[in-house]
């Protein structure tokens, strides 16, 4: 354990409990490992909270270079994708819930980009250059799949992607809410080769005064959750790739911390 002062994203003695048996361990025969794993995690969910550079993490966290290469080491190997869905079905049980869903929500959110490169594109709906986040989260509204694009990629082509994977990765799922974006073409393509019900959510008619909507709400609190996350405010990611794993990071934050919550209360 560290003797530094914490930082207000550091992990807890409880969550790293959790957290520390899904986390690849230094290799039995390599060289010592100059810092423990916990510290590495912390200094990623620091810039991740704090939306530093990786260049500005504090000295008193590992260098830079280091975690910038286990970050971009776990995020090749799938170790971020393993972790995320591990805790999701922890937290999912402790709901009352199946492991495996059977239903969710589909809806994407556009962001503007830094000059940092990479893919980008123009969303003319809502008149902003960057990219564009889809994802699919469950009635908990916590994130199955997320896939990164150039904002000029339509939702339902996004959409398309999105629920491919979907359907490799949850068999049991079987009904997609959807707001009117993705009505027509992409809901007759999910009805016939996903053979799962789609259910289009979304007022017919205008309203000048904010109204919820069924299922819609919860994809909508999902995207509250990563606004948390100030490296989330931007796509600050040359790759999109590394978009993809900071908001898997977020999402494993916040079910961690969910979790050794739940088991602190008993």
């Amino acid at each position: 354990m560290s003797t530094r002062k914490p930082y207000p994203s550091d992990l807890t003695d409880a969550e790293w409990r959790i957290l520390e048996p899904l986390v690849p361990a230094p290799a039995p025969n390599g060289r010592p490992a100059d810092y423990d794993r916990r510290e590495i995690v912390n200094a990623i969910l620091y810039l991740l909270r704090s939306g530093c550079a990786w260049r500005l993490l504090p000295h008193d966290l590992p260098d830079w270079h280091l975690v910038y290469h286990y970050f971009a080491r776990w995020r090749d190997d799938g170790t971020w994708v393993r972790v995320h869905d591990a805790l999701r079905r922890k937290v999912r049980r402790r709901a009352q819930h199946t492991a495996a869903p059977t239903a969710a929500i589909l809806d994407s959110q556009s962001v503007k980009v830094t000059d940092q490169g990479g893919v980008q594109g123009y969303d003319a709906a809502k008149h902003l250059k960057g990219r564009k986040r889809h994802v699919l989260v469950d009635t908990l509204g916590l994130l199955l799949v997320v896939l990164v694009t150039a904002a000029n990629v339509q939702d339902r082509d996004g959409g398309q992607r999105v629920v491919a994977t979907a359907q490799a990765r949850y068999p049991r799922l079987r009904h997609l809410w959807a707001d009117r974006g993705y009505a027509g073409q992409f809901a007759t393509w999910v009805r016939a080769v996903c053979r799962w019900s789609v259910e289009i959510v979304g007022a017919a008619i205008h309203r000048p005064y904010f109204q919820v909507q069924q299922r819609r709400w919860v994809v909508e609190r999902t995207f509250g959750w990563l606004n948390r996350y100030r490296r989330l405010s931007k796509d600050y990611e040359r790759l999109t790739t590394s978009s993809e794993a900071l908001i898997q990071l977020s999402m494993t934050h916040l079910m961690v911390r969910r979790l050794a919550t739940r088991q602190a209360r008993n």
